[in-house]
């Protein structure tokens, strides 16, 4: 297995994704291969600084970074020698397995649909975020930013790609779906809920269980798999990260809380394309980089591409 890491994406890149880098490779098979896509005589400088023996890597030099604040359509063309640019060209050509950037989210996903594309008949690709449960497992929570506008035949695949998600990734068996609305009874919530919930109602591509509100997000008995639009995810998402980061300046010290730290996710694939794309946080320090190329191996060994194709099919 090869695994593409963007050395010059993120705001602390590329000091924090070498010395996540590092932490990663002490976690991984020797059979694994971590291709560092950047600078390469910063890199380099980095890995000596630390006692980092570079032969342990492979470095494939990119000359540019596209910034955060570069508009992502117009830039990955011009940038072509950029680390996610050059980190697209192995993924297409299969010199990679994977690829992992905590860069420009744009930048990422316009890469992702020039490059590798969306599987035949998925309408959009959606971006996951795990939600701790009460009971010690995880539920996951989609769309959270790609798409804020969303129709009802875009929600029933995510629940589609969710479901498969969770359980290759997240080991959880027939996962329980649930539709995010402001209450439980089938006739409740917008025109997009309600034509959501009438198209999932009956279905067996899903173990659906109808409705969820906000109040049950965390409940251990409540969904493993939660459908919304990329708008209310989003915002669902910044509001846990926010209760975190008011408990950290507060200085509480909680088992379940802890669970809130995106450090401990590192980051989360693009789920309906044809490989394994990971977008990791901005601010992502090396813990939360060495998570990230450990997800990147779970979601690449699990074969979510292939599953979801084969769930397309029948």
């Amino acid at each position: 297995m090869r695994i593409g890491i963007d050395a010059m994406g993120g705001d602390f890149a590329p000091e924090a994704i070498v010395l996540g880098v590092k932490l990663a490779f002490d976690k991984l098979p020797f059979s694994t291969k971590l291709v560092l896509i950047g600078d390469e005589k910063e890199i380099i400088s980095i890995m000596r600084r630390e006692s980092i023996d570079p032969s342990g890597f492979e470095i494939v030099h990119a000359s540019e970074v596209i910034e955060m604040g570069e508009h992502p359509a117009k830039i990955f063309s011009k940038k072509s020698d950029s680390s996610i640019s050059v980190g697209f060209k192995l993924l297409s050509s299969g010199q990679i397995d994977g690829f992992a950037s905590a860069g420009s989210t744009g930048a990422i996903l316009v890469g992702t649909m020039y490059s590798i594309q969306l599987i035949s008949g998925i309408i959009r690709p959606c971006i996951t975020a795990p939600l701790p449960k009460e009971d010690g497992k995880t539920a996951i929570l989609l769309d959270v930013g790609i798409n804020p506008d969303c129709k009802p035949d875009n929600l029933y695949q995510y629940a589609i790609l969710g479901s498969i998600y969770a359980e290759n990734v997240y080991n959880i068996k027939k996962p329980k779906v649930g539709l995010l609305n402001i209450g439980s009874e089938p006739e409740k919530g917008n025109l997009l809920t309600k034509a959501t919930h009438d198209l999932m109602k009956s279905t067996k591509d899903f173990n659906f269980i109808g409705n969820i509100e906000g109040n049950d997000l965390f409940k251990e008995d409540s969904a493993d798999v939660i459908v919304c639009d990329g708008f209310t995810g989003n915002i669902v998402l910044k509001g846990a990260e926010a209760v975190y980061s008011l408990i950290k300046r507060r200085k509480i010290t909680d088992e379940f809380f802890d669970r809130f730290n995106p450090d401990i996710y590192g980051g989360t694939p693009v789920l309906g394309i044809n490989s394994t794309v990971i977008i990791g946080h901005g601010a992502s320090n090396p813990k939360a980089i060495k998570n990230m190329i450990l997800h990147t191996k779970e979601v690449i060994e699990a074969e979510l591409s292939k599953k979801i194709k084969e769930a397309l099919k029948q």
